[in-house]
Formats: C-alpha cells, sequence, structure tokens
C-alpha cells in the first residue's frame, strides 16, 4: 500500500482512522452529564490535536532519528505563522498559498540556524538552538514590529491589500477559507442514514496530518533515515570512514523546521493571528515533552503524546474547585471538601503538576512513552492467547 509494508501501512490507516472518527470517539459523555467536561471532540481542540501532532512528528524525525534535541523548534512555528498571516495580508486568505509560504519560509530560516548551530553536537547544539529561539523571539516581540506586530501580534485588516481578491469590498474582515469554505463552515452528509458532520477546518487539517505522518514514515524507511540512524549510534565513527555527516544533519534539520512551519501555517489558517509567544522556549519544551510522552524514534508516538498533552492543557484546566464539589457531592461533607481538597492543587491552574507526576511516571516506569505502553498490553493479551491455545483439553 503507496510503498509501505503491512505494519507501516496498518500505523497510517490507524491514524486515518483517528481523525476520521475522533468528533465521535472524544465526545463519549452525554452533555447534560457532570463528566461532559472530559468531552474534547469541539473543533477548535481536535485541531490543536491535529496541528500540534505535526509539529511533534516533524520533531521525531531529527530528535528521534540523529539524538539531536533542539530547544529552538518553536523559532520555525513562529515564523512559518508569520509568514502564513502576511500571505493572506497580501496576496488571498485562501489557505492554501499562506500553508505552502509557511512551510517555505520556515525551511529557509531552519537552513540559517541549522547551518551554524550543527556546527556542534550534543548539549552545545540544544544550547545554540535555544539562544537562537530566544533571539527570534526577542526580534518578534520588539525589533521588529513593523513586520511583526510585536507584543499584540499580527492578523488581518480592513486595508489589506490582497491582490487576488482586490482587497476589502465588503467592508468586513474576510475569514481564512479553502476555495470558499471558511474554516469555521460545518458540512453535512447523509451516509446510510447517519447523519455526518464535517468541520472544514479540523478535516483539512486532518488531511495535513495524514500527508506528513506517511512522509514521515518514508523518511524513517528510506536510505537517508537508515543513515541518520547511523549518525545517532555512533557519528564519530562514520566520520573515520571519511563520510562527511553534515549535509545529512542538515538536510534532516530543515525538514524537520518545515514540519513545524507547516504547524505554524495551519494554525493561522485555523486563526489567522500570529505572536510572539510561539517563539518562547516553552513551546520549544512542549513538543519534547510531547516527543518523549509519545515515544522517542517511533513513529505514532509524537502524535499520541501531542494529543494527550492538549488534552491535558485544554480539559483539565478547565475543570474548578465548584465542579469538583458537583462530582462528589454524594460524600458526606466533612469528606467532601477533604477529596477535594485534596483533587484541586492538581488540576485547573494546577494541571501543569498532574503533567508533571504523569511525566516523571513515564520516564521511570515507561521509558518508551505510550508506545510502550500499547506494546506492554499487547504483550499481556498475546501470552493469554497462546495459553488458551496450548491448555490441554481435559
Amino acid at each position: 500500500m503507496l510503498g509501505l509494508n503491512k505494519k507501516d501501512a496498518s500505523l497510517l490507516l490507524m491514524v486515518a482512522a483517528l481523525v476520521a472518527f475522533a468528533p465521535i470517539l472524544l465526545n463519549p459523555f452525554p452533555e447534560a452529564s457532570a463528566l461532559a467536561q472530559f468531552n474534547a471532540g469541539y473543533p477548535d481542540l481536535m485541531q490543536r490535536f491535529v496541528i500540534f501532532g505535526i509539529f511533534a512528528v516533524g520533531f521525531n524525525i531529527l530528535f528521534g532519528l540523529t539524538g539531536y534535541l533542539s530547544f529552538g523548534h518553536a523559532a520555525f512555528l513562529g515564523a512559518g505563522s508569520y509568514a502564513g498571516v502576511w500571505m493572506m495580508k497580501l496576496l488571498t486568505v485562501n489557505v492554501i498559498p499562506a500553508i505552502l509560504i509557511s512551510t517555505v519560509v520556515a525551511g529557509l530560516f531552519s537552513i540559517l540556524i541549522g547551518f551554524i548551530s550543527l556546527r556542534r553536537s550534543g548539549i552545545y547544539f540544544s544550547i545554540l538552538t535555544l539562544a537562537f529561539a530566544q533571539m527570534s523571539f526577542a526580534l518578534a516581540a520588539s525589533v521588529l514590529t513593523p513586520i511583526t506586530g510585536g507584543e499584540t501580534g499580527l492578523n488581518l485588516a480592513l486595508d489589506d491589500p490582497r491582490i487576488l481578491e482586490g482587497g476589502n469590498t465588503t467592508g468586513n474582515i474576510p475569514a481564512p477559507n479553502f476555495f470558499g469554505l471558511e474554516m469555521g463552515d460545518s458540512l453535512q452528509l447523509n451516509v446510510a442514514g447517519w447523519l455526518w458532520t464535517f468541520n472544514v477546518g479540523y478535516y483539512l487539517a486532518g488531511v495535513v496530518l495524514i500527508i506528513a505522518f506517511y512522509t514521515a514514515i518514508r523518511i524513517f524507511r528510506s536510505p537517508f533515515g537508515l543513515m541518520l540512524r547511523a549518525i545517532k549510534s555512533n557519528q564519530h565513527r562514520l566520520g573515520f570512514t571519511g563520510l562527511n555527516t553534515r549535509p545529512y544533519m542538515l538536510a534532516c534539520f530543515v525538514i524537520s523546521g518545515m514540519y513545524a512551519g507547516l504547524a505554524g501555517g495551519l494554525m493561522v489558517a485555523m486563526d489567522p493571528l500570529a505572536g510572539a509567544e510561539r517563539m518562547q522556549w516553552t513551546a520549544s519544551g512542549e513538543v519534547v515533552l510531547m516527543t518523549i510522552l509519545g515515544g522517542i524514534g517511533t513513529l505514532i508516538g509524537p502524535v499520541l503524546g501531542a494529543g494527550l498533552i492538549k488534552y491535558f492543557e485544554n480539559i483539565f484546566s478547565k475543570i474548578n474547585s465548584n465542579l469538583l464539589h458537583e462530582w462528589f457531592a454524594f460524600l458526606p461533607d466533612g469528606l467532601e471538601d477533604f477529596v477535594v481538597t485534596i483533587i484541586y492543587p492538581f488540576v485547573g491552574k494546577g494541571w501543569h503538576l498532574t503533567l508533571g507526576l504523569m511525566f516523571m511516571g513515564v520516564i521511570i516506569f515507561l521509558p518508551g512513552g505510550l508506545v510502550e505502553l500499547g506494546q506492554r498490553i499487547r504483550r499481556v493479551f498475546s501470552k493469554k492467547d497462546a495459553n488458551q491455545h496450548t491448555k490441554p483439553a481435559e
């Protein structure tokens, strides 16, 4: 299938199925239920799952294949976002040119940063990328204010020229669209009696994720990917053979940066606003956590890690003390207050504490992340099936 072996084709189909059925799978509880707080099947959140999944998949191409840990990948996310907004301001609000130019600009920016940073390896490489990202953040926040909008950010305006559309003719700021379909629009299809609702923005991002995931698989399985694994295994030994590894590393760095730019372009396609905060070191640290939680060097792991972190960020951060009291109202008053007091520091504004504990648990007990957890569960069931088949008849 598409040049993939059976295992990789299964992974691609799994990602496609997750994208297609996420609106159903992420809404398991009735709206009237007290547990409806945990539903995540609404378009804005699902778009974040998909977009940050692309960001994490691209980061994993660099970190997972070569072992080079970049703390500055948010610089490419921000550069792609700014390029996308400018394309919408100058050319058209159709999101396709914005997404394409975001990817190209991030690639060019990553050539510059990678050419310098890759002169060092290990922690020195990580610090160099962090320095470049922080310099980019400072430039975007203050020095390049006419281009970036400074701390308030860059967004669309009434007087934007939009050359391909003849400027503003309606008196309103147009919304980003995909050949006339606005990103916030929903389409309904009746399939065999089932009414299926498609959010344009989410499924556009989902298709891009599937293409990006397929591309990542081909990179992982290619001779180029094999060379990157060899660099991770022992770069010095490769150097002793007379092989120059820098072009391979620079190409990998640029590909990874283009994935980040693609994610940035999709962000502004959904919401045409770009701010300097997307270049901060915290955004770079977030994609590192996504990759580690999902499984470093695995294909589907970064997608799962991105979904998990964004779920915690958007769902658990909304839980407040009133909601906790509602959930535990069946307990005696004193016990109810005690339980709420214990749980409250881990939700709401304290959801980072829960994420930190979860991250510690993964590092200690599941070094391979969520993918390793899935593999362990599969092995348990495989052993049970094997025992049932080998059990002698009575």
